[in-house]
């Protein structure tokens, strides 16, 4: 088994009186694509920025290369490429100045293969950074985070300003070519069906929280779709035991179950339900099973 590229334990983080990670522990293996998922302020962003040594943990411990990237930035920042969601790159630049200076900050720089990524791009070397529409930055901030092989490759929100296209012939191609020659790369993103295309493992970070973690064949045969008729109304269904989700009324019910077909059948043996249909589901539905507000009462029992 691989050791971890990075070790996260009891991470906690708080910006004024908001706590934004509330325990926060993580370990992502060395090789293969990791997908960090979360709404909008979940942390996610946060966790990143752990990582690169750009926060420091005020409760817990952050390792990367079983090194601490605050006390050690020299040691990890060389071997790590990033992308940020915002895309931050000179204005002032031209391409072709942008891939030199960037060069410079890194010894592994591969020349030949920024130039192929940079006509795989289409970015002319003589345009200025600032002239650049969304998707043609993220190509840009893409090119500066491959070109040196990194072993680490952070990417927060990759996809954002890149139209479907471009996301499936290119970044998904990208990240399987750094994992398939044994790099890691971690990436944060809102889009799951991207997410589930790529990743081999994958967090869902809810409210400061990790809610699951595990690989993505396991995430996907582990969760079902069941469709339940209670023999008795219910106006609410608690998210008890194996049932993490629940969407009907009276007797007729929708749930998201985390289990194998036997757990599921006694479950709803000891809920007095007839199992009328299971189904596979999404990692789409899984992450709102898993993050959407759970209708909580009295009245049913698993």
């Amino acid at each position: 088994m691989n050791l971890p590229i990075i070790e996260i334990s009891d991470l906690k983080r708080s910006f004024g009186k908001k706590l934004v990670l509330d325990g926060v522990t993580l370990s992502i293996p060395t090789g293969g694509v990791f997908g960090l998922l979360g709404g909008n302020g979940a942390g996610k962003t946060t966790v990143l920025r752990h990582t690169l040594g750009l926060l420091a943990a005020q409760s817990g411990s952050v390792r990367v290369f079983g090194l601490d990237p605050v006390a050690d930035p020299v040691g990890t920042l060389g071997r790590i490429g990033y992308l940020s969601e915002n895309r931050e790159l000179p204005d002032w630049m031209r391409i072709h100045q942008l891939i030199s200076y960037s060069q410079a900050f890194y010894p592994n720089w591969d020349p030949d293969y920024a130039e192929s990524l940079r006509n795989l791009f289409e970015l002319d070397p003589k345009a200025f950074v600032r002239t650049l529409s969304r998707g043609q930055r993220a190509r840009a901030g893409l090119l500066v985070a491959l070109a040196h092989r990194p072993d680490l490759l952070i990417l927060d929100e990759p996809s954002s300003g890149l139209d479907p296209v471009v996301r499936r012939d290119i970044l998904g191609a990208i990240i399987r070519t750094i994992a398939d020659e044994g790099r890691t790369v971690l990436f944060s993103s809102h889009l799951l069906d991207e997410v589930e295309r790529v990743a081999d493992r994958i967090a869902i970070l809810h409210q400061g929280r990790i809610q699951l973690c595990a690989g993505m064949d396991q995430v996907l045969s582990g969760h079902r779709r069941v469709h339940l008729r209670l023999s008795s109304a219910v106006s609410h269904f608690p998210p008890t035991g194996i049932w993490i989700h629940a969407e009907g009324s009276g007797h007729d019910w929708s749930m998201v179950a985390e289990g194998d077909i036997q757990n599921i059948s006694e479950a709803a043996s000891r809920l007095q339900a007839e199992i009328l249909k299971v189904e596979p589901i999404s990692l789409d539905d899984i992450f709102v099973a898993r993050t959407a507000g759970k209708l909580l009462a009295a009245g049913v029992r698993s």
